[in-house]
């Protein structure tokens, strides 16, 4: 089956589909965390892989980075490939001090600036809400490997390089826990097709004590969101 961005065969994707915003490291993921992997998709070195995880399939995927990009890419492994389950796996940027780099964020919910689930909802706002299934059992797998995580509300941006930085006191003062680019665009699709859908985020750098892991830190750190993530396959 082709679609726009994915060239695989229709039942190439399993049911769970893992979502990191940079492709090679879904390839990381593939190669240290699954058995008995395939390469599924390389259009646009996009790349997708399918594999196993304790004996049940499990797929990871690249989104690229932002709404726009993560909105292409699941809705045509929803509508075209049967995926019932995304869970985003990316990194985030600290907000509150209370939240640390290296510690894992659960968005339970995440507000944006981005107007796509508005015009979901015919210009009124929409709640992007995760689906709770996965939710509590991604808290419960954290407690069970003594994996500390902050859960609650991100903030999903269209800028990277945001110009008002009076936005961060704003979106404190309303207890957002981390700003990303693509949550708030899978948990539109998720609602619109029916499917579920989470993103954990490890805290890669802090907004506001300008602390950063470097891109080594970053392979090694992020595993324990990955683990998490796995446990819900």
């Amino acid at each position: 089956m082709t679609t726009p961005h994915i060239h695989a065969d229709v039942d190439a994707f399993a049911a769970t589909v893992l979502m990191p915003g940079d492709p090679l490291r879904a390839k990381h993921i593939a190669d240290t965390f699954l058995t008995d992997v395939k390469c599924v998709n390389t259009v646009r070195n996009m790349y997708g892989f399918t594999g196993k995880y304790n004996g049940k399939d499990v797929s990871v995927m690249g989104s690229g980075m932002g709404v726009p990009s993560m909105s292409i890419y699941a809705t045509e492994l929803v509508k075209f490939y049967g995926v019932k389950n995304i869970i985003r796996i990316g990194s985030c940027g600290g907000l509150p001090l209370s939240v640390k780099v290296r510690e894992v964020v659960i968005a339970m919910g995440a507000s944006t600036d981005s107007a796509v689930n508005r015009n979901r909802l015919q210009g009124m706002d929409f709640a992007a809400l995760a689906s709770f299934d996965l939710l509590e059992r991604a808290v419960t797998a954290a407690r069970a490997k003594n994996i500390g995580v902050k859960v609650g509300n991100v903030f999903t941006s269209d800028l990277f390089y945001n110009p008002d930085a009076t936005l961060f006191d704003t979106l404190e003062k309303y207890g957002i826990l981390g700003v990303e680019m693509e949550a708030a665009g899978l948990y539109g699709v998720a609602a619109e097709y029916g499917i579920n859908a989470l993103a954990i985020m490890t805290v890669s750098d802090h907004i506001r004590t300008g602390e950063s892991l470097s891109p080594d830190e970053r392979q090694t750190s992020f595993n324990e969101m990955v683990e998490i993530a796995l446990a819900l396959a």
